[in-house]
């Protein structure tokens, strides 16, 4: 069908809402969920450029961005692209040439007395439009279109007028030749899921300008389900409200989400439960305030039909645990829908479920129970003293003390549980940093309380106390008399207990190890290591839960003694035995965060990272809780290997929400460590800046915190030129060494001696001796090449260091290495030196040391060449390769020979 443009002389003027020509031009909140979709974006770029493809159509559920996509993709194409936008109407409409009805508008008269006429009218129009420019026609369907714009829009797309990006749920919602265009491939299909957690982070970042911490990525992605639409009304909602607060360059959470009066998300949420059978709104209403309820308990109030037909739509997640829990699979749903409930519906799901029983504290989880006793507040019912008491300990071991106070309130004074409770509210005191609060809780329990008390009991809020005083300076030195007298009291003494599992003996033990506790808290490791090695003894000590906690303090101990290998040892030995200790309260969480302190000791900080497991396959074996410990501690692996710009990240987001929520002296650490990254990429002013922060920031901490937080603030010192940072390494190191602590007093030497004296080398020579493990071999290896000045024993350490990533220590040895062996005339290793040193320029931003007698490391284009080079290419293939003249690659070889020492191609092999 021959088709030429006509003269529209009657015609109606353009309708420049439908017809959109500039498409360069987009609003911002257009594209904001385009960076989390590269991959999609250019599968649907490739469909509209390809040269015998007519398009692409998107699909997916309902706002994952499919229409945001499409525009995004459109304005790419630019300004030489004629775009014109259809939308279909309501999906029962079926009026003919709906989405085309303000083009048919535009028709003459002589072409309305035909179907026929009217296809080769709109299509003739189109290409008017168009001028001769390519033209991309986006289709958005809210539902079927009918036949006869159908049958238009295939003429358009066959006749080569325009391709189309056609944007529907789902391919079958497009008219049927539409699937034959799929199926021939002339049409290529896009679907769009929902956001992965990264894919989230990349919006958040996109949406807010600023920095996003991990915590407040991983709750929004877990409540929206990744949806985009409900992530964008989520963040609106939450910066309203002032929860969603930016912190120092950082957006973060003030505190829970909460969905109460959220408009934009209640609108959303209406127009589905709008679509909702009466059943579906039941189950729906009692997971949200349930949060998650046992599969055969649900199915025995509203029948197995219903559970498997909203499984299948995708609304449940059952889980895969003996009980079968299912909960809402959205959790912003359940948000929500519980917001709206009145008390008197809550406590009528409530005794649907319960059915007059109120469950057993002792046989639920931490979970469950926190699940119980949100819904049993939200019901304002009361909780019974046991189920308080519960709620309070699973509080403090999620993390949640504000939870654990108000449950713990609730308890009173004539209740057999309120000592347990004051202890819980001790616990959730200190989480909060509030060590004052926390021992007026201990001190509320009267002296004939404690007289009362049988002797367990008695033995944890001694321990309790003595886990408070440490952090009150004025207090810490009373608690070793504190724990005399407690056992003067029980009559018993201080070497492991007879007779377990008597009360006495479990009594006896919990002494000793708070005692274990307190001494770790203040650094006395060296002196407790008999006593712990034969606590953690099984066969001399039967008490499961006091032997398996003595054991992970001895591994800690072990660690900072010089005896590295056996920590590990260990390390992996109780690892093995964690899961048949699982119901002892806290043991994974302490081991977990202990083993981490033994892996950064020993420098394999890559092993710190694997143990910070991401969200999705993340288990039991985490570190005790999201968002700022674990963002702390994977900033923290990464200084400690010399990688600042890595760092950055997780210690800002970190540093942002401890701001908000001190705990204890983390806040101190991530400022530490932060200068420290700054420093590292050769950012003075901002290191300085933190270091002050430090300063500002003065408090209590237990020994390994604070060994931590001077070892970082006085390495940023001396990356920052600061002599009296170096005298104070060296002093740490000394004092360690006085206390046997040596794996603390090598690293300190080890960050003191860069520029060291011989007597410094000496003493971390002699310090290494006294440790276990390759880090300790790196450092005796710099030690020995620094004092002897031998290229060959620094290369050694070098490489060594390169084995467990330690990138900034490597390009020391190889610094030094590379003027040793200059010195000496070895070329050879000058050569593999420089080589190498090279290369860590890409990843070390601040080298250091830079070799004093060494050339300039390579530039990244004369690395380039020298590859090819090294590979065999001719100077002519490189210029080919390269897109430069012959001339510049042979300037740039003579370059690469000078800088590297070399004088034939085949010594590049290996170099570079």
């Amino acid at each position: 069908m021959s088709i030429e443009p006509l003269s529209w002389g009657r015609g109606s003027t353009l309708n420049d809402v439908e017809l959109q020509t500039d498409t360069a031009v987009q609003t911002e909140h257009q594209r904001w969920s385009v960076p989390a979709r590269s991959a999609n974006l250019e599968a649907v770029r490739a469909a509209l450029t390809s040269k015998d493809s007519l398009g692409v159509i998107i699909t997916g559920g309902r706002g994952v961005g499919k229409s945001s996509l499409a525009r995004t993709a459109v304005s790419e194409l630019g300004p030489d692209v004629w775009a014109l936008q259809l939308r279909s109407g309501h999906p029962a409409s079926k009026t003919p040439y709906g989405c085309l009805s303000f083009l048919l508008a535009r028709l003459p008269q002589a072409y309305m007395g035909s179907p026929t006429a009217i296809l080769r009218g709109i299509t003739s129009l189109i290409r008017s439009d168009a001028a001769g420019r390519p033209c991309v026609i986006t289709l958005d369907t809210a539902g079927s279109i009918d036949d006869m714009s159908a049958g238009v829009l295939l003429n358009v797309l066959l006749t080569g007028t325009a391709r189309i990006v056609a944007v529907a749920p789902r391919s079958s919602d497009l008219p049927a030749d539409f699937h034959w265009l799929l199926t021939e491939r002339r049409l290529t299909e896009v679907r769009l899921d929902n956001l992965n957690e990264l894919q989230t982070r990349q919006v958040l970042l996109t949406m807010l300008g600023h920095r996003v911490s991990a915590s407040l990525v991983n709750i929004y992605h877990s409540m929206v389900g990744g949806n985009p639409l409900l992530l964008k009304a989520l963040v609106t909602e939450q910066q309203l409200s002032g929860n969603l607060v930016l912190s120092d360059s950082v957006w973060t959470l003030r505190d829970k989400v909460v969905l109460d009066g959220a408009a934009s998300l209640d609108d959303i949420v209406r127009s589905r439960w709008a679509r909702k059978t009466p059943e579906t709104r039941d189950v729906i209403e009692m997971l949200s305030c349930a949060r998650s309820v046992d599969l055969s308990r649900l199915t025995s109030i509203f029948g197995a039909g219903i559970v498997a037909d909203m499984e299948d739509a995708g609304l449940l997640d059952i889980d895969g645990s003996d009980s079968r829990w299912v909960s809402l699979r959205e959790k912003y749903l359940g948000d929500v829908v519980r917001s709206w409930l009145s008390i008197a519906r809550r406590r009528e799901l409530r005794a649907q479920l319960l059915d007059g029983k109120e469950p057993d504290p002792a046989s639920m989880t931490v979970e469950e129970l926190m699940a119980f006793a949100a819904w049993t507040r939200e019901c304002e019912a009361e909780l019974s003293p046991a189920m308080a008491l519960a709620a309070a300990e699973a509080s403090v071991q999620l993390f949640d003390p504000h939870s654990a106070l108000t449950y713990a309130e609730t308890l009173t004074r004539n209740d057999p549980q309120w000592v347990s409770g004051q202890r819980q509210k001790a616990a959730a005191y200190l989480l909060l940093d509030l060590p004052i609060q926390a021992m007026a809780a201990l001190d509320d329990i009267t002296r004939p309380q404690l007289d009362s008390l049988d002797a367990e009991e008695y033995a944890q809020v001694v321990a309790a106390r003595s886990t408070v005083m440490v952090w009150l300076p004025e207090l810490t030195g009373r608690v070793p008399g504190m724990l005399e007298e407690a056992r003067a009291r029980l009559g018993v003494g201080p070497e492991l207990a007879k007779g377990w599992p008597a009360p006495l003996a479990v009594a006896a033990n919990r002494i000793s190890l708070s005692e274990f506790e307190y001494k770790a808290f203040v650094g006395d490791f060296a002196s407790m290591v008999p006593a712990l090695e034969a606590a953690s003894n099984a066969a001399r000590n039967p008490d499961v839960s006091f032997r398996m906690n003595a054991a992970i303090i001895l591994m800690t101990a072990l660690s900072l003694t010089g005896r590295e290998m056996d920590a590990l040892s260990l390390m992996r030995t109780l690892g093995g035995q964690i899961s048949d200790a699982a119901q002892i309260v806290g043991l994974r969480e302490e081991y977990t965060s202990r083993a981490y302190a033994v892996l950064l000791t020993a420098g394999q900080w890559r092993r710190c990272i694997d143990l910070l497991d991401p969200p999705e396959s993340r288990d039991a074996h985490r570190l005790p809780y999201r968002s700022a410990a674990t963002e702390l501690a994977a900033g923290i692996a990464y200084v400690y290997s010399g990688r600042g710009a890595a760092a950055l990240d997780p210690l800002l987001s970190a540093a942002a929400q401890l701001e908000l929520r001190p705990v204890q002296s983390s806040l101190r650490s991530a400022y530490a460590a932060t200068a420290l990254a700054y420093a590292q990429i050769g950012n003075a002013g901002q290191s300085r800046r933190y270091l002050e922060k430090v300063q500002r920031s003065a408090g209590p901490c237990d020994f390994l915190t604070g060994s931590i937080i001077e070892f970082c603030a006085d390495m940023a010192g001396r990356w920052l030129g600061e002599n009296d940072a170096v005298s104070r390494l060296k002093d740490s190191a000394r004092r360690n060494i006085d206390a046997g602590r040596f794996t603390v007093a090598g690293i300190s030497l080890l960050g003191a001696t860069v520029n060291g004296t011989e007597a410094d080398f000496r003493l971390l020579e002699q310090v290494a001796g006294q440790r276990q493990g390759p880090l300790a071999e790196i450092a005796r290896l710099i030690a020995v090449g620094s004092r002897t000045k031998d290229a060959k024993t620094l290369l050694t350490g070098g490489e060594l260091a390169a084995t467990l990533e330690l990138d900034a220590v490597e390009a020391r040895c190889m610094a030094l290495a590379v003027d040793y062996a200059r010195q000496a005339g070895d070329s050879v290793s000058a050569r593999t030196a420089q080589a190498r040193l090279d290369i860590l320029a890409a990843t070390v931003a601040n080298l250091p040391i830079v070799p004093s007698s060494g050339s300039p490391l390579l530039t990244s284009r004369e690395r380039q060449i020298a590859r090819l080079a090294g590979r065999g290419a001719s100077n002519r293939d490189i210029a080919l390769e390269m897109g430069v003249s012959v001339r510049t690659v042979e300037g740039h070889l003579y370059q690469v020979f000078t800088k590297l020492g070399v004088t034939s191609r085949g010594d590049l092999t290996g170099l570079v």
